[in-house]
């Protein structure tokens, strides 16, 4: 995949609130690093993302509790002939049940996926950030992500909710159907294409999200780059989704095992979101440094980056003054208390040859004078610098504090000439 086909992402990266800095080491020794010292701010990552998740959870919850409900007072089991009231018809019925409140609560689930969105972005941002900036993390920069990433998250989050919608709609009408005495060919067919079309939109929404939250690019060209970034690393991209999802995979296994079942609820509750964030974003923040050239800056660099111009220029002049008290420590100068002009730019004087006459005396001259005029000019430019007038003063006050005694035995004023002298 050539570099050329997501230059519209080069130079648009997604950082309102911080810097790329180096990485001190590689993507995943450094990812490892995150997961281990930053465990507890990925733990408030992840509680303040499930209670953003609460509502669709508690749909969940109701719609089972409703079916169970329903299953203690249909006879679902029981011999129809010593039933009553007749039921006159109860050939599939337990699954036209389950196809009628799933079309019901399924719905609501993508309602709730709105909302889910909310948390969704603001720990996607923040955890790009903390892989970005080595472990920053603060409240703020979290709903700061919601409010910059939010329409980039729900974006592919509702169209693969609508997707998942259809396909368990579908498998409940193929067990109805086939419960009731149909053909399996057709409903199982559909099925079967139904979870298919899921998995690839849920891949693709992955990448979208991804791409969503690290760039600011027109909605055209975030499809176009997250097409381009999955087909130019479908394998790798597919078994990072299969670790990335590891939580998800026991909370499956938990459906037979029920030590699988609590162990998948403990970890969604302190940590499975921000595992599987962590794992994809790691992974996708590689594959993007692989083709788009980082803003990548120096801690030094970071940290400038975040001040104000006028903490910039204070900054400046307590450095200027910090360097003439280094200097005051070695004696007065000339050489650094009197603004010196770089060489570079100066007038440059012309070598006279072996033969050389009146005419090349005075064009030296001239060159000379030309000289001292741009050395007393500079010197009048810079001579009110923090540094020079930081070295000055300092002078003056030593001048002033200090006394000593001359070879008598007399005390002496000190002054700018027997300063350093014994």
């Amino acid at each position: 995949m050539a570099e050329s086909k997501v230059a519209s992402l080069i130079g648009n990266e997604l950082a309102d609130d911080y810097v790329r800095t180096h990485l001190p080491k590689g993507r995943w020794a450094d990812t490892w690093d995150l997961f281990k010292s930053n465990f507890f701010k990925l733990v408030i990552i992840n509680v303040f993302t499930l209670l953003f998740f609460a509502p669709g959870i508690a749909i969940v919850y109701f719609k089972d509790m409703i079916i169970t409900q329903m299953g203690t007072v249909y006879p679902l089991s029981s011999n129809p002939l010593f039933t009553y009231p007749l039921m006159p018809n109860m050939q599939g019925l337990q699954e036209r049940i389950y196809l009628t409140w799933d079309l019901r609560f399924n719905a609501l689930l993508i309602v709730a996926g709105f909302i889910a969105s909310i948390g969704l972005a603001g720990a996607c941002y923040s955890i790009k950030k903390l892989i970005n900036t080595h472990g920053k993390f603060t409240i703020k920069g979290y709903f700061h992500g919601v409010k910059v990433c939010y329409f980039n998250v729900v974006f592919p989050v509702t169209v693969f909710m609508l997707f998942m919608y259809a396909s368990l709609s579908i498998s409940d009408w193929s067990a109805a159907k086939i419960a009731m005495g149909a053909s399996s060919g057709g409903p199982v067919t559909a099925v079967v294409f139904s979870i298919i079309a899921t998995v690839i939109v849920g891949i693709i929404a992955m990448w979208v999200l991804a791409v969503g939250i690290s760039y600011k690019v027109k909605l055209k060209y975030l499809f176009k780059n997250s097409f381009v970034l999955l087909f130019g690393t479908i394998i790798q991209t597919l078994f990072m989704i299969g670790f990335s999802l590891i939580p998800v995979w026991l909370l499956l296994i938990g459906t037979q095992v029920t030590l699988f079942m609590y162990l998948a609820y403990i970890i969604f509750i302190f940590f499975g979101f921000s595992f599987i964030i962590l794992c994809w974003l790691a992974y996708t923040q590689w594959v993007f440094d692989l083709y788009i050239t980082p803003a990548v800056k120096s801690e030094e660099e970071a940290r400038k980056a975040k001040l104000t111009p006028k903490q910039l220029a204070a900054e400046k002049e307590e450095n200027e003054k910090a360097v003439a008290r280094e200097i005051l420590a070695a004696g007065k100068s000339e050489l650094v208390g009197r603004p010196m002009r770089p060489i570079e730019g100066a007038t440059q004087v012309k070598e006279v040859g072996a033969a050389y006459g009146r005419a090349d005396i005075a064009r030296v001259a001239e060159d000379r004078k030309a000289i001292r005029g741009e050395v007393d000019a500079y010197v009048e430019e810079h001579k009110n610098d923090a540094r020079y007038v930081e070295y000055e003063k300092l002078f003056a006050e030593r001048e002033k504090a200090l006394s000593t005694s001359d070879k008598k035995g007399k005390k002496k004023k000190l002054n700018r000439n027997n300063l350093l002298s014994k």
